[in-house]
C-alpha cells in the first residue's frame, strides 16, 4: 500500500491510502484535494474513513460519497455527514486487502475512534485523527484527561514499527514543548533538527513511527520521573499529585494548553 499525505488548509493532512488503482480517504475535511488526487492519479475511491465528526474532518465527507459511491465509516457515537456505517472498538473490515481494526480514542472528542491496518506492508499503519500527534497530543475539548490518557495508552501498546499518520503538520511546535519539558532528551534533540530539515524542504514530518514517539513524545512519557518532575515543578503539583498519573497528564495538557 501507499501513503499519500494530502496538504488542506492550513495544517492538515488528508490521508489517501493507494493500493494499485483503488483508494481510501480518510478524514476528508476538503474534498478538493481528493478529488483532484483521484483524476491525476486515475484512482477509484473505494471508501471514506472518519476518525472524528470535527469539520476539518468532515467536510468533504458529502461531496466525496456523491461523487464517488464511497463507503463510509465513521465513529458509531458521533455525527457524521451522508449514509455512514457506524464503528467503534472491536469492530473490524477489509477493504483494499486491509484488515482494518477500530479503537476507540476518546478525548479530543467523546466519540473518537482510530483505525489500525494490523498487516500493512512494510509496516502497520494507524490513522489517529486527532488523538496522538508527532510530539504531542489533541487538545481534550469533549472528553477528560483520563480518557486521552487511556486512549494514548492504547495507541502506545501497538507495535513500536507502527507508522502513525496524524491528521495535522503540528510537529516542530509540538517539539518545541518536549524541548520544555524534556531538555536533555537526547532523541528529542535528534528528532527535532531531523523534522526542522524536512519542513525546510517542504517535506511533511509525518507518519511518524510509534517507535520513536515512546522516546519523544512527552503525553506518552508522562509517567517518566523527569517529565513527572518537570510538570510538579511547573504546575506547582502537591505530593500527592505527583503520584496521580492522570493528574500529572491534566496538568501536562494545560502547560501544552498555555505553551507559547
Amino acid at each position: 500500500m501507499k501513503l499519500i499525505a494530502l496538504p488542506a488548509f492550513s495544517d492538515n493532512y488528508l490521508w489517501l491510502w493507494q493500493q494499485d488503482q483503488m483508494a481510501v480517504v480518510v478524514d476528508p475535511g476538503d474534498a478538493a484535494p481528493v478529488l483532484q488526487a483521484l483524476a491525476e492519479q486515475g484512482l477509484t475511491l473505494a471508501a471514506i474513513l472518519v476518525t472524528h465528526h470535527h469539520a476539518d474532518h468532515v467536510g468533504g465527507v458529502r461531496e466525496l460519497h456523491l461523487a464517488t459511491g464511497a463507503q463510509v465509516f465513521g465513529p458509531a457515537l458521533e455525527e457524521v455527514p451522508a449514509p455512514f456505517s457506524p464503528v467503534m472498538q472491536g469492530d473490524a473490515f477489509d477493504v483494499l486487502g486491509q484488515t482494518v481494526q477500530v479503537l476507540d480514542v476518546p478525548g479530543h472528542t467523546a466519540g473518537h475512534v482510530a483505525y489500525y491496518l494490523p498487516n500493512a506492508q512494510p509496516s502497520p499503519v494507524l490513522f489517529c485523527g486527532d488523538t496522538l500527534f508527532s510530539g504531542g497530543c489533541g487538545r481534550i475539548f469533549e472528553g477528560t484527561p483520563a480518557q486521552m490518557l487511556a486512549s494514548l495508552d492504547s495507541l502506545a501498546g501497538l507495535p513500536a514499527h507502527t507508522q502513525v499518520c496524524c491528521a495535522h503538520e503540528y510537529t516542530v511546535s509540538n517539539l518545541r514543548f518536549a524541548l520544555a519539558v524534556e531538555p536533555s532528551n537526547a532523541e528529542l534533540q535528534t528528532y527535532m533538527a531531523h523534522c526542522q530539515q524536512l519542513r525546510a524542504k517542504g517535506l511533511p514530518t509525518l507518519p511518524a513511527q510509534l517507535g520513536t514517539e515512546l522516546q519523544i513524545n512527552p503525553f506518552l512519557r508522562a509517567r517518566y520521573p523527569d517529565v513527572r518532575h518537570a510538570v510538579a515543578l511547573h504546575a506547582g503539583l502537591s505530593a500527592l499529585e505527583q503520584t496521580d498519573d492522570v493528574a500529572v497528564f491534566a496538568a501536562l495538557r494545560e502547560w501544552k494548553n498555555d505553551f507559547r
